[in-house]
């Protein structure tokens, strides 16, 4: 019985990522919490003809409480999204709340679930709960994470490796610079084209339910390699790449297993030009990162 509860549930991501739970016959229970709109949610996926029992849990009666129990991986997708003109910042004076709120019954109800972050701004909301978890003594690094990229979440923290592809990637350096440019604040380009109606959410829903496939891969003994953002000393040889980096939480690829994280592996060899974008990317995680801890300290 392998049981995912999706905090969330009504947002532009957690709906898509419902459907893709849902339709892909992995889960024997999924359920679905919200402030809003999950019962009728739930209702309407039980109509796809998949083995999962989907249920739908708003706030009273002890909703989050009970969309938690006995569940296996819990994705959290739940907060505002980015709107045109919000700095990162600004998103996370209300998304760092929500997140503390959720892991704290998260702690209490189902402390040894594998959990997964999507909510904006990961950088920043991993830490919290992080943070949350060591309050109350059930803090496990191998079984966090945030979502699947090198470096951050966002702007200049996300580090694109180029240099490592596979075939080889044979740009002059100005198009490159471009590609890379793209990559880092593509998230910008998709809010700007949904004219303020949106942030990237069928794509980050994509990306979650890929990462929690692999969680359950890994799960049943397949060997699983994926990126995430993570609390490097906490796993096995990550505590060398956070000395090495001069930052605890940083998105590396990691060996996934049976119970999680099983192994951080090392940036590995990279350009002269990543090198310094990799210099701008651990000063930015570090601010994003502080902002975490100052928040959970008041």
């Amino acid at each position: 019985m392998v049981k995912i509860a999706l905090i969330g549930a009504a947002g532009q991501i957690g709906t898509p990522l419902s459907l893709l739970c849902k339709s892909s016959d992995l889960f024997d229970e999924i359920s679905l919490y919200d402030l809003v709109h999950v019962p009728g949610i739930a209702t309407d996926l039980m109509h796809i003809d998949t083995r999962a029992k989907v249920s739908g849990y708003l706030a009273e009666d002890s909703g989050l409480k009970k969309a938690l129990t006995a569940a296996d991986i819990v994705a959290i997708t739940a907060g505002i999204a980015r709107k045109p003109g919000m700095t990162r910042d600004d998103l996370f004076k209300t998304n760092a709340s929500i997140i503390r709120d959720i892991f704290t019954e998260v702690a209490a109800t189902c402390p040894g679930a594998t959990c997964c972050v999507v909510t904006n701004p990961v950088n920043s909301t991993l830490p919290i709960a992080a943070e949350t978890l060591k309050k109350v003594g059930v803090f496990e690094p191998s079984r966090l994470f945030g979502i699947p990229v090198i470096g951050g979440h966002s702007g200049a923290t996300i580090l694109p490796l180029y240099s490592q592809a596979e075939p080889p990637v044979n740009l002059s350096e100005e198009v490159l610079a471009g590609v890379i440019n793209r990559v880092q604040f593509g998230g910008d380009e998709i809010v700007k084209s949904k004219n303020g109606a949106g942030s990237a959410t069928t794509c980050m829903a994509y990306a979650g339910f890929r990462f929690v496939k692999a969680i359950l891969a890994a799960k049943n003994g397949d060997s699983v390699t994926e990126e995430a953002f993570v609390y490097l000393p906490g796993i096995p040889g990550g505590k060398g790449i956070a000395a090495e980096i001069g930052v605890d939480f940083f998105a590396v690829k990691i060996e996934l297993g049976k119970v999680g994280a099983v192994k951080a592996l090392p940036i590995g060899k990279i350009s002269e030009n990543e090198s310094q974008l990799l210099g701008v990317a651990i000063d930015d995680l570090k601010k994003n990162i502080a902002t975490a801890l100052s928040f959970m300290s008041t």
